[in-house]
């Protein structure tokens, strides 16, 4: 399929995870993109292979007002538009309130937080000369709090409702804004529980496929919402879970 061709898409976090699945997906259906991330070998390892034509790879430090602004700005001078915007940088922080330092409460809340607010702003006036979309990747802790994370609950639970006031805010001029909200999903932030049996057995308890999800089904999930198809979806939180929030209750793997 060649669902995004002449489209540019901006994927922050492209260097690994959701955010390199999301990329490949993206380029393998015609799109040019670019690729931001903190690692200039992970993101190139990503655009090998794809033609030089088609992606370019920004290191970028997407906390920080500047470098999101730079990100979006070199973006438009080298393809001439903007027509969607993936927010899938993000980092884990486990800690209750007490167990959370200013320093990483503040890094938590730059990474997963301000740069989506950093990035659509700047975004947006491209987005609405496109009619363009902006997918957020939430998490299943936008839709509840869980046990032990509470910087990271608090950071991902605001995304979603920043993305629902993007999805009010800019309708009017075209603009889609959707969360993914990834359940427990085989990246580089979950390998440290992937080989402890007795809290994989309690995870799998709130999980109905009693398994975790790849990086490209949460992938597909993104693309299927940036795209033409889901052209009257808007502001919309969705759940890419195997059902862990159609139980009683949402993540306590930390409890």
């Amino acid at each position: 399929m060649n669902r995004f061709d002449k489209k540019v898409i901006v994927i922050t976090g492209g260097g690994s995870g959701i955010g390199e699945a999301a990329a490949r997906r993206f380029l393998s259906e015609g799109a040019s993109v670019v690729l931001s991330g903190r690692n200039a070998e992970r993101l190139e390892a990503v655009a090998d292979g794809f033609s030089s034509d088609r992606v370019m790879t920004e290191v970028a430090d997407v906390s920080q007002r500047e470098a999101c602004d730079r990100l979006v700005d070199h973006t438009v001078e080298r393809f001439g538009q903007l027509d969607a915007v993936i927010n899938a940088a993000g980092m884990n922080l486990v800690g209750s309130i007490s167990e959370t330092s200013d320093h990483h409460w503040r890094a938590c809340m730059g990474t997963d937080l301000d740069s989506v607010f950093y990035i659509s702003r700047r975004a947006v006036p491209h987005l609405a000369r496109a009619k363009g979309v902006i997918i957020n990747v939430g998490s299943v802790s936008s839709l509840g709090g869980g046990w032990s994370h509470a910087a990271y609950c608090a950071a991902k639970a605001a995304v979603a409702n920043l993305t629902r006031s993007i999805a009010c805010d800019y309708g009017k001029y075209g603009v889609r804004a959707n969360t993914v909200c990834p359940g427990l999903t085989l990246t580089g932030m979950v390998e440290k529980i992937m080989d402890d049996e007795a809290l994989l057995e309690k995870a799998w308890e709130r999980i109905p496929l009693r398994r975790a999800a790849k990086p490209e089904e949460i992938a597909a999930a993104i693309a299927f919402l940036a795209s033409e198809e889901a052209a009257y979806i808007t502001g919309v939180t969705l759940p890419v879970d195997g059902g862990q929030t159609a139980t009683d209750g949402g993540p306590e793997w930390g409890k």
